[in-house]
């Protein structure tokens, strides 16, 4: 299986990089145009990321590279990895277009310190929707604290687990938990041919993809076995995207959606941040 999921993912996300650097939502002029843009993720980690000028930090699944071009844009001297080499050369376009140095390798994520090196990086930086295609979460925490040097720094703002398990295909205003919250050791296999930004209609031919769920407390016990040491975890009431249509509403004061009906029920996405040992 471990073969199969990379194989298949890497054709889906190598179909999505040319959509998605076409897609409105991802605003990839503006980085050429606007020498201060930062992609709208970036902008709400502002807060919670503090001073990164002069680190050395990797952005892992790092796809077209928008929110590594905004890193690399407060100061941090970037190293983007992904493994579908599509995305990189979007990425790559980005970054040129942006006037930003970024190294840009291609990798899967068990693979990043072989690929990279050991005690590299002050700084891991991992965005949102990276880890659900991952199969085993203890194994990913171990490849962040083998990047990372003594004292560096794991940020990761993800999708809640709770997100992840309520079927957003169920109509209606109640909140379905139908999927799995805990890693499981099959995969969730889905087939769509759409994807989560809009592409004006075009569709993707790949359309089978694996992913996994991982709950809070095993992805907290995770980073804690691997060595580093938890400083901080927020949860936040908003994600980038209308994870649950016709259920949200776009909030302009950060740039986000939030649930319209008592968005207090649901958290959509969170913060962690630990330091290695």
């Amino acid at each position: 299986m471990s073969g199969d999921y990379l194989d298949i993912n890497r054709r889906n996300w190598d179909e999505r990089a040319g959509l998605h650097v076409a897609a409105p939502g991802y605003r990839v002029d503006r980085f050429a145009e606007d020498p201060a843009y930062l992609s709208d993720v970036v902008r709400f980690d502002r807060p919670r990321l503090g001073d990164i000028s002069g680190l050395d930090a990797v952005h892992l699944q790092c796809h077209i590279g928008t929110d590594t071009v905004s890193l690399a844009r407060l100061g941090a001297r970037m190293t983007g990895l992904d493994f579908s080499p599509a995305s990189l050369a979007e990425a790559r376009r980005v970054a040129a277009g942006a006037g930003v140095p970024v190294e840009f390798v291609e990798s899967d994520v068990y693979g990043a310190v072989d690929a990279l090196g050991g005690a590299r990086f002050d700084l891991v930086y991992t965005g949102i929707g990276a880890i659900g295609w991952l199969p085993d979460i203890r194994r990913w925490a171990r490849t962040v604290a083998g990047l990372l040097r003594p004292g560096g720094r794991l940020f990761i703002r993800e999708g809640h687990p709770m997100l992840w398990a309520i079927d957003e295909r169920i109509e209606g205003p109640g909140l379905a938990v139908e999927l799995p919250y805990f890693e499981t050791a099959e995969p969730l296999v889905w087939e769509e041919a759409a994807t989560y930004v809009e592409t004006g209609g075009r569709t993707l031919t790949n359309t089978v993809t694996h992913s996994w769920n991982h709950g809070l407390g095993e992805i907290v016990t995770a980073v804690l076995d691997a060595g580093m040491r938890i400083t901080g975890l927020v949860e936040h009431d908003s994600v980038p995207w209308e994870a649950l249509p016709g259920r949200m509403h776009h909030d302009d004061s950060i740039g986000e959606w939030r649930l319209t009906d008592r968005p207090e029920r649901l958290p959509l996405t969170y913060t962690l941040q630990a330091l290695a040992g």
